[in-house]
C-alpha cells in the first residue's frame, strides 16, 4: 500500500507539473497589446476596381496550387506529408498545374530541381485554434504565436507582426479556425489574400464579412495538401494565374493585382487517375472578364448551371440559370461585387472583387486604418498575464 501511495504521489505529481507548464505557456504566449479597431467603413466612391485590368489573353491562364506540406528533412519542423516535394510536384504536374509552392508549418522549402522558381513562403501558427497564415516572401521564420488567440487584438498583432518581415500574407482556412466570429472579420486587417473553400462551403460568407467592413482581399483556393495520393484530397482546388512566369516576382506581381481566379474542382474518377488527370485538362474557365464602365462583365468557355453575384453582407445581387456570360452593373448603393459560377457536376469558379474607391486618393480599394494602440488596456490586460504568471510560478513550487 505504502509503495502505491508513493506511485501515486509521483503520477499525481508529473500530471500537475504537466498541466501547470502547459497553462504557464498559454500565459506567456497570450502577450499581446490591445488595439482601437476603427468601426467597419464600407468602400466608397465614384470609381470601381477592377482586379482584370491587366489581363491578357493572349497570355492565357496558369493553374496553380500555394498551400501544399511535404515531408522535410530533419526533425523540426515534423513532417505534415507523405511525399518529398519533387514527387508532390510530379503528381500536381500530371494534373496541369504549371505553379506549385510548397508552404510546411514553419519552414521554408527549397524547390526541388530550380531555384530560378524559388518561392519562400510558409505556414506559420502552432495555436490550438489553428490560426494559420501563409508567409510570402520572407526570408527568416517568425516562430512566436499565440497558442490560444482567442482576442482580435492578438490575431491583429500576429498579422502586423508578420507583415513586417514579409512581403504579403494570406489568412488561412478561416472556416476551421477556432474563434472566427464576424466581428473579428469586419476588423483583421493587414492581410491580402483569403484563402477561399477550404473542404467545407462554396459561400466564402467571412470573405463577404471582411469585404463589407472595408477590408479588400482577394482570394486563393487551394488543397492544403498532405497526402498526395489520396485522389480525393489532391487537385480539388486550384487557381489560374494571369503571369507570364512561375517565377516569384511575376507570382508577387500577380497575386498583389489580382489578375487570377480560383476554382472547386471535382474529383473525377473517384480514384481512376487517368479520369481525374483528363477531367482536369478538360475544365471550365473564364474567358474573359472585366469592367466596362460601370459594368462588370463575365464569359465563360462553357455554360455554367448558375452564375451569382454577391455583395454588402453576403447579398445576392444577380443570379443567371443556364449561360456562359453574365453582365452586372453597380447600383449607386454597391459597394463590392463578385461572381462566383456554379457547374452540375460540382466545379465552381470564384472571381476577385470588383469594389468602389475614390482613384484621387489611392489606386486600390484598400484603406487600411491606421492601427492605434490602447494603452490603459494593453498595460492591464498583459499586468494580469504577468500576475497569473507568477501565481503559476508559486504554485509550481509548491507541487515540487
Amino acid at each position: 500500500m505504502k509503495i502505491l501511495k508513493v506511485l501515486w504521489n509521483v503520477i499525481w505529481r508529473c500530471l500537475a507539473v504537466a498541466a501547470l507548464v502547459f497553462v504557464m505557456l498559454l500565459t506567456v504566449t497570450s502577450v499581446s497589446p490591445i488595439y482601437k479597431f476603427a468601426e467597419p467603413r464600407p468602400f466608397e466612391g465614384e470609381d470601381i476596381f477592377n482586379p482584370y485590368s491587366a489581363l491578357d489573353t493572349a497570355m492565357g491562364w496558369k493553374k496553380s496550387v500555394f498551400h501544399t506540406h511535404t515531408r522535410v528533412k530533419g526533425p523540426w519542423p515534423p513532417n505534415e506529408g507523405s511525399m518529398w516535394p519533387q514527387e508532390t510536384w510530379d503528381v500536381y504536374r500530371k494534373l496541369g498545374y504549371e505553379i506549385v509552392t510548397f508552404s510546411n508549418h514553419n519552414e521554408i522549402t527549397k524547390h526541388p530541381f530550380d531555384s530560378t522558381l524559388q518561392v519562400n513562403v510558409y505556414e506559420q501558427g502552432y495555436g490550438l485554434y489553428k490560426y494559420h497564415k501563409l508567409v510570402f516572401g520572407s526570408d527568416r521564420v517568425i516562430h512566436f504565436d499565440h497558442l490560444l488567440p482567442i482576442l482580435a487584438s492578438q490575431k491583429q498583432w500576429q498579422l502586423d507582426y508578420l507583415g513586417r518581415s514579409s512581403d504579403f500574407i494570406q489568412m488561412n482556412h478561416p472556416y476551421r479556425t477556432g474563434g472566427t466570429s464576424e466581428y473579428q472579420m469586419a476588423r483583421l486587417s493587414g492581410y491580402c489574400i483569403m484563402e477561399l473553400d477550404t473542404h467545407i462551403s462554396t459561400e466564402n460568407e467571412y470573405w463577404d464579412q471582411a469585404l463589407s467592413a472595408g477590408h479588400y482581399s482577394f482570394g486563393l483556393a487551394n488543397d492544403d495538401l498532405h497526402h498526395p495520393e489520396r485522389h480525393w484530397l489532391t487537385g480539388i482546388r486550384c487557381n489560374f494565374l494571369c503571369t507570364p512566369s512561375g517565377r516569384y516576382q511575376d507570382i508577387k506581381r500577380t497575386l498583389l493585382g489580382g489578375c487570377y481566379y480560383s476554382m472547386r474542382v471535382p474529383d473525377y474518377g473517384s480514384g481512376d487517375w487517368d479520369v481525374k488527370i483528363a477531367g482536369h485538362h478538360n475544365l471550365p474557365y473564364i474567358k474573359n472578364i472585366g469592367l466596362d464602365g460601370e459594368t462588370a462583365y463575365i464569359k465563360l468557355s462553357a455554360p455554367a448551371d448558375s452564375i451569382r453575384v454577391n455583395g454588402q453582407d453576403h447579398a445576392v445581387l444577380a443570379l443567371e440559370c443556364g449561360t456562359d456570360t453574365l453582365s452586372y452593373t453597380f447600383r449607386p448603393e454597391d459597394h463590392f461585387a463578385r461572381m462566383t459560377a456554379f457547374y452540375p457536376d460540382g466545379a465552381v469558379i470564384y472571381t476577385n472583387p470588383f469594389a468602389r474607391y475614390d482613384s484621387s486618393v489611392s489606386e486600390t480599394p484598400w484603406h487600411e486604418d491606421p492601427l492605434r494602440i490602447n494603452w490603459p488596456l494593453t498595460v492591464l490586460f498583459n499586468l494580469l498575464l504577468a500576475c497569473l504568471f507568477l501565481l503559476e510560478c508559486r504554485l509550481m513550487r509548491k507541487i515540487l
